[in-house]
């Protein structure tokens, strides 16, 4: 019968600590597994994720490509299809921050024509899709572009 006094690891499973430094017959003594000199050999010893042992390392053998524009707008996206969940009305950035649709308020936001529109919605946004504003005037929407 199985008993919580016969429970016992599995086999391997278990190990005893390896204790270096700790003389030559347990075979991790001198150096302690450490090597001979050198940076490595020294307490406090942490290598860069990025050395390659003194030689040029990938990062800056590779050359440079492009760039990055700072000045790129950047729009949050919202579809049609997600502001079924909304009531009809107004929607400014607040609201759609407030609903979960967008996750910066003060942000750029375009909406996109995904889904069908049965409600009609009152949009301030800063972009709007070609489709999207098509779908929204047939629901009866409109939309103020913000600057």
């Amino acid at each position: 019968m199985l008993s919580l006094d016969k429970l016992t690891p599995a086999p391997g499973s278990v190990r005893k600590r390896k204790r270096v430094g700790r003389g030559n017959g347990s075979g991790h003594g001198k150096t302690s597994g450490r090597g001979h000199k050198g940076y490595g050999s020294r307490t406090g010893y942490k290598t860069a994720g990025l050395f390659e042992g003194g030689q040029m390392p990938l990062h800056r053998r590779l050359p440079k490509r492009g760039f990055t524009n700072h000045f790129k707008k950047v729009y949050e996206v919202v579809n049609l299809r997600d502001m079924e969940r909304l009531n009809a009305g107004d929607v400014t950035p607040e609201i759609l921050k407030l609903s979960g649709l967008i996750q910066h308020a003060d942000g750029l936001i375009k909406i996109l024509g995904d889904g069908e529109l049965t409600k009609s919605f009152n949009f301030s946004v800063h972009k709007v899709s070609k489709s999207a504003l098509e779908k929204i005037e047939a629901a009866g929407g409109k939309v103020t572009l913000l600057c």
